[in-house]
């Protein structure tokens, strides 16, 4: 009755809806796969904090090369004229005086050109040609799917076939068969070792009420793809599945403690199958519907 596993990158989002199970699913309860953090927008730092190397740069926030510069400049100036001299040395006679208007107007065309360096070019694609004069449509083919910022686009779906449904319906009642008997070591070979730890520690928990759940006489109802797909060499299919079992729970002396063994209950979950490329699939998550 829990949500427990890991998805992948996926863990923390819903899988798609289906015809079996039109409703959400619920998230997983417990997962040792952490969630994603989101990815940092323009301008600002994955913890949350304005970037002042954004792409909405001022003054306030111009690069040190040139503030050291100007600095340098401006403070080289004020000395002169306070000891005595000009800004640039002290000026005798015309010569002087054009010398100082000289350094002037180069003092300007410097300035005026270093802020057109560091100011005013235009913001580019990160390990990309600039956007400029690129159209609206090119632009926006650049742009991830999910439309966050350095967001991947998501890999391409992975074709399921009718063989690859038949291990997942025959998983289904080897997982069933493996929980009535408390079989681990059956468990080890069909789920990850996350499945196989939940399970356990539910085992163990009926143990110590000196109960035993038993779950017999399988049959999958109905069943459809959700989402399937790869990433770090790993294969992911996520299936809807409606079925029925016999589904009951007996204490240690055989009596009925819930549940009904001549009544069919019938259950409805999300689970998602991992394998490697060309490998058999295994059991990697449980989640319950809404």
């Amino acid at each position: 009755g829990a949500s427990q596993g890991s998805r992948g990158s996926r863990t923390s989002s819903a899988p798609a809806p289906t015809t079996t199970a039109p409703s959400t699913a619920q998230p997983m309860q417990r997962s040792v796969t952490p969630p994603s953090a989101a990815a940092p927008t323009p301008g600002q730092t994955a913890q949350g904090g304005v970037n002042q190397g954004g792409l909405n740069q001022g003054l306030g926030a111009r690069p040190s090369f040139v503030s050291g510069l100007m600095g340098g400049l401006i403070g080289a100036g004020i000395g002169g004229l306070l000891f005595g001299g000009s800004m640039f040395g002290g000026m005798s006679g015309i010569g002087g005086f054009l010398g100082f208007m000289l350094q002037a107007v180069l003092l300007f065309f410097v300035v005026r050109f270093l802020f057109g360096l560091f100011f005013n070019r235009k913001p580019a694609l990160a390990g990309g040609p600039s956007l400029s004069g690129r159209s609206d449509m090119s632009v926006q083919s650049q742009r991830p799917p999910s439309g966050s910022a350095g967001t991947p686009p998501p890999p391409p779906p992975l074709p399921i076939t009718p063989v690859d449904f038949q291990s997942f319906e025959r998983l289904l009642g080897a997982m069933q068969a493996a929980w009535s008997n408390h079989d681990l070591t059956a468990m080890r070979m069909i789920a990850t070792p996350e499945m196989v730890a939940y399970f356990g520690e539910q085992m163990a928990e009926q143990t110590s009420r000196n109960v035993r759940n038993l779950v017999t006489d399988v049959r999958l109802e109905q069943g459809d793809l959700s989402e399937a797909w790869s990433e770090q060499g790993r294969d992911y299919a996520t299936v809807a599945m409606r079925f029925s079992m016999i589904d009951v729970t007996r204490a240690a002396d055989g009596r009925v403690v819930d549940g009904s063994t001549d009544q069919r209950t019938q259950a409805t979950e999300i689970w998602t199958f991992l394998r490697v490329p060309g490998g058999n699939w295994v059991l990697s998550a449980i989640q319950q519907v809404t």
